[in-house]
């Protein structure tokens, strides 16, 4: 770009090459302005859409079905013994065929609780959790029983893009998809607020110093919290 910018017919005075320079400058700079400002409109229509569903879904009742929940309670094969939590993910993946969904697995040891005005033992519990796009498997086991709670969910269309909205169980090319988004705001951030200054000596220490005390107030807040 500079050698485009820098490309000037002879008899140029220094003041009108950096005129010229400051124009082709902002002219590059409209053009990445809009050219991810469309990328931005297509994926940004999804994420604006569920993000509005998802904050107002509650508060002004909007019927949204997010997903079909079934829950059962599987009783275990007396003959199957299980030494650890990941031997019984194991055992689950192929008993209830998660195919490619994410696995988690969480093992709490055994504690006493309160219950109530007494205490009580609770033993180990496993907890197991599949997720995809369209479909997700939670499982509850606390050691020693002969039975384990499954719950399953499946995801209707719109629960389907609620789910993508917050990357649940979606695959790593969606997440860093996803991650363009974010990238394409700052980016339309910086590229607009030069585009207003026009590269004004005057406006521009004015938009760093705003940066900074925007950024110095996130700052505090973050560690006041």
């Amino acid at each position: 770009m500079s050698a485009v910018i820098d490309q000037f017919p002879p008899g140029y005075t220094p003041v009108q090459r950096a005129h010229r320079r400051r124009v082709a400058f902002l002219r590059w700079l409209r053009k990445i302005h809009l050219y991810v400002g469309l990328w931005g409109a297509l994926l940004g229509l999804l994420f604006g859409t569920t993000g509005l569903l998802m904050n107002h879904r509650a508060i002004m009742k909007i019927p949204v079905e997010k997903a079909v929940q079934r829950t059962v309670q599987m009783q275990l094969p007396d003959a199957q013994q299980f030494r650890n939590a990941d031997e019984m993910a194991r055992w689950l993946e192929v008993e209830l065929a998660v195919g490619q969904l994410q696995g988690r697995v969480k093992a709490d040891p055994p504690k006493r609780v309160t219950w109530g005005d007494r205490e009580v033992q609770q033993p180990a519990r496993w907890q197991f959790s599949w997720f995809g796009v369209h479909r997700s498997i939670t499982a509850e086991y606390f050691v020693g029983n002969r039975f384990i709670k499954l719950e399953t969910q499946d995801a209707t269309p719109i629960g389907a893009l609620m789910r993508l909205h917050t990357a649940s169980g979606a695959s790593v090319f969606w997440v860093l998809l996803s991650d363009t988004i974010a990238g394409g705001l700052i980016l339309l951030c910086i590229t607009g607020l030069l585009l207003w200054t026009r590269l004004h000596p005057v406006k521009l220490p004015a938009v760093g110093v705003s940066l900074a005390a925007v950024l110095g107030a996130l700052w505090f807040l973050w560690s006041a919290g």
